[in-house]
């Protein structure tokens, strides 16, 4: 049995996201992150990877980043939550969603996106609504360069 379905997301509303089918240890690798092993000068030459466009990619190494954006990568439709239940794991060539706490069954599977903080930031509205939103889709280590409470947060988790 599958660890999720594909429903509407409460976090996207004009998407779709992927939701607990039975409660979840953490831990537990939920879904592979699959796509097309591309090159660095693939990515650094194509259109597709402008900000003005989903983008599913991730950096393997010095070398590889995986293109996940094709449509048998069923992981992409997880959403970002600044209080995410899963984070990005990777060995190798090979990326994978894994719980970092216990998620209860009908709860939407979401990861931290770990975008930097740039110029571009405010490219990237967050819709999570958690408690530890900063309001845009940024890392947990820059949220303090957006909002100074999230500084004080920082230091006491270390």
């Amino acid at each position: 049995m599958k660890f999720y379905k594909i429903k509407k997301s409460n976090i996207d509303k004009n998407g779709r996201g992927l939701y607990a089918t039975k409660n979840i240890k953490a831990g537990t690798k939920i879904i592979e992150y699959v796509g097309n092993i591309i090159t660095k000068k693939q990515t650094e030459i194509s259109d597709k990877f402008d900000n003005s466009k989903p983008i599913y990619l991730f950096n393997l190494n010095k070398r590889y980043d995986l293109d996940g954006a094709v449509s048998w990568n069923t992981a992409r439709l997880i959403n970002h939550s600044c209080s995410n239940n899963c984070d990005y794991e990777g060995q190798g060539l090979k990326i994978w969603v894994v719980s970092n706490k216990k998620i209860k069954k009908g709860e939407e599977i979401t990861c931290d996106y770990g975008f930097g903080y740039d110029s571009d930031y405010r490219q990237f509205p967050c819709k999570c609504k958690s408690i530890n939103c900063c309001g845009y889709i940024i890392r947990t280590e820059s949220r303090w360069r957006i909002n100074k409470k999230f500084k004080k947060s920082i230091k006491i988790n270390r």
